[in-house]
């Protein structure tokens, strides 16, 4: 097989696993999708060829630093779909997973053709694990409660906690506003609450300013 053609085949070997790896994602509906799977796992491949066989003309060359740098490089490309909205972080799977498909690329541009393959059909398979609806693999999900209120009573603190069913505050702050002392807490918590629980929290707690519930990364 002549060499070039080679070279093709190892391209398109990747280009087709970052397609696979790309229609996962795109099936549950991930920010990255096949293009952006495919163009990095194509990307990557190209890389390790270069890195691998472009220089050989070369009296010094290091195949590996082009390979090490595709990997610090990738990060900024994963770096970009992580996003902080609302006290939580969202991404880092599509991020690990876009890290992931360039190793697989770089794997096929080197010529490892049995190992790119089932590193994408051991990383499929343990997602389709992952998402059965088994109680074994379901994360828990953690909620963060923010509260700002007063404490016109000594048990002001203590009433708001034995209402969200919490025994203390994850975080709090004490901000001083006229002649009044404002705390801003947080409760973290694995129950979800309802708009309808805060709004009754409101009006029996009319110390409580607002409240906000939010997913936590912790």
């Amino acid at each position: 097989m002549p060499v070039t053609v080679e070279y093709l085949l190892r391209i398109l070997l990747a280009v087709g696993l970052g397609f696979v790896m790309g229609v996962e994602r795109r099936l549950r509906l991930k920010v990255a999708g096949i293009r952006t799977h495919v163009v990095v796992a194509a990307g990557a491949c190209l890389f390790m060829l270069v890195s691998k066989y472009g220089f050989s003309d070369s009296a010094q060359f290091d195949a590996s630093r082009i390979a090490s740098q595709v990997v610090s490089g990738i990060s900024f490309i994963g770096a970009g779909m992580i996003m902080h909205r609302q006290q939580a972080v969202h991404g880092l799977t599509s991020a690990a997973g876009i890290w992931l498909t360039a190793a697989i690329g770089m794997a096929a541009g080197a010529g490892l053709y049995i190992i790119a393959t089932a590193a994408t059909g051991i990383v499929l398979l343990v997602q389709l694990i992952m998402h059965i609806p088994c109680r074994l693999f379901n994360e828990k999900q953690f909620h963060e409660v923010r509260l700002v209120f007063s404490c016109p009573a000594e048990d002001s603190q203590d009433r708001i906690k034995q209402l969200f069913g919490a025994e203390k505050f994850s975080e709090i702050k004490a901000v001083r506003k006229g002649g009044d002392v404002i705390f801003n807490a947080v409760i973290l918590t694995d129950k979800y609450y309802s708009d309808e629980f805060f709004k009754k929290a409101l009006e029996e707690h009319p110390n409580i300013i607002s409240i906000q519930q939010a997913e936590s990364n912790r």
